[in-house]
């Protein structure tokens, strides 16, 4: 199996972008009519495919690992770059839970009958042709494309140059189970060229795209929603914040703070600052220095929490609480109350997620109500904070804009809304 770059075909940019484009507004046209039926069984055979094929997606991903190796990029982008067995497993699981979904292509809600005796609904829609820029991550390759199939849309995907092996021998896979499954293979197209110019085309493609998503960093993501000309679904930053209040449980802040930061680093649904209410901080600093140190973790404190430890918490700094690490590195700030920490996470957050550890029902339903989140959570890590554990199957991305989806993007997120009207005769005075 093996897949041509566009580098190695001397054919013009600008000619294979826009050739792109025509195929995928082509395919979302035969997408937006498919059958339930036919987008599953695409997906099952995608994941067939993919399970037939994970010596050479691992042999690819090789590749990527040892030329990233060589380039000295960060610990945090390795981590997301490889891939292995659990990594596959994951992914074809993905495939397989977004077939299980409901489909909401041509649902119908809010139906309703008004004074004049027309019934007035509203019915979800494929968006048409979405382009989703990302980096390193080889599974958003199938997460993406999972999710916009399901859908009803078309879509194409540029992955990070550090992904290009793993990306393409991916998508071989996918061409191979669309084709399997008789629906038409340009439903998804992966853009097989490192050159940089392609996504500067990519955003300029108002005629053939609808929609563009990023995932990756916060350079790459701004670069996108300052260039493109078409609509955008994106989040900045992930400044997670978990909240110890005077009333917590002492046992269960002490696991859900430690699985936020340590479970995975390099994702944006870490928790970057640990807030502790001034009353408990004497129970819970200690062990939380112990544990997180044991971990591996640097800590960097406010002046009130360093008392517990000036050698293992170093001295915070303004730009810390701003801060998305996406390393084993925690800011931790003492607060007077529930007050002061709901004032620092609007403050200093990134409306991506924050946690409440609390058994104070009135102080739960107070930070739900007032902290400006995608995601706020009670007594639970910021690290269910994706689609998979919100039982949207794979994501696109979470989305911290207001506008027009919030939070993890599943399914829904990846659709619009239209007007329907049914009569019997009925004609307006």
């Amino acid at each position: 199996m093996s897949v041509a770059l566009h580098d190695e075909l001397g054919t013009d940019l600008n000619q294979y972008m826009s050739e792109l484009g025509r195929s995928a507004r082509s395919a979302a046209a035969v997408l937006a009519h498919a059958k339930p039926q036919q987008k599953n069984q695409a997906l099952l055979c995608i994941a067939e495919v993919l399970d037939q094929q994970r010596d050479l997606i691992l042999q690819e991903n090789r590749k990527d690992l040892q030329a990233a190796g060589d380039s000295q990029i960060s610990a945090a982008m390795l981590e997301r770059l490889e891939l292995n067995q659990i990594r596959i497993d994951a992914m074809i699981e993905g495939l397989r839970q977004v077939a299980s979904l409901a489909d909401p292509v041509g649902e119908i809600s809010e139906l309703r009958y008004r004074p004049s005796g027309i019934q007035v609904g509203k019915m979800r829609v494929p968006l048409g042709v979405i382009g989703i820029i990302y980096e390193s991550r080889p599974n958003v390759t199938i997460d993406a494309a999972a999710l916009c199939l399901k859908s009803g849309n078309a879509s194409i995907l540029r992955g990070g140059k550090e992904a290009l092996h793993s990306n393409q021998a991916i998508y071989e896979c996918m061409q191979q189970g669309l084709k399997k499954a008789g629906l038409i293979e340009t439903a998804v197209q992966v853009i097989n060229t490192s050159d940089r110019q392609a996504v500067g085309l990519m955003l300029k493609m108002n005629d053939c795209i609808d929609v563009i998503i990023p995932r990756g960093g916060k350079t790459l993501i701004e670069r996108i929603a300052g260039e493109s000309t078409i609509p955008v679904i994106k989040h900045l930053d992930g400044v997670c914040h978990v909240y110890i209040d005077d009333h917590a449980d002492l046992q269960k802040s002490l696991d859900i703070a430690v699985n936020a930061k340590t479970r995975r680093y390099g994702v944006c649904n870490a928790m970057e600052t640990l807030l502790v209410a001034e009353s408990i901080a004497t129970r819970v600093m200690p062990e939380i220095i112990d544990r997180m140190s044991d971990k591996g973790v640097e800590l960097r404190g406010c002046e009130r929490s360093r008392k517990f430890d000036k050698i293992r918490v170093k001295a915070a700094s303004e730009d810390d609480w701003f801060t998305e690490y996406v390393a084993p590195i925690l800011s931790i700030r003492i607060v007077n109350d529930l007050e002061q920490a709901i004032e620092h996470i609007n403050h200093y957050g990134s409306q991506h997620t924050d946690a409440i550890v609390s058994e104070d029902y009135s102080h739960t339903r107070e930070f739900l109500r007032r902290v400006d989140s995608s995601s706020v959570m009670v007594n639970a890590s910021t690290g269910f904070a994706d689609g998979f554990e919100y039982g949207l199957g794979a994501e696109i991305g979470i989305s911290t804009d207001k506008l027009h989806a919030r939070g993890p993007v599943g399914l829904e997120g990846l659709t619009s809304q239209k007007y329907v009207v049914f009569g019997d005769g009925n004609i307006r005075s």
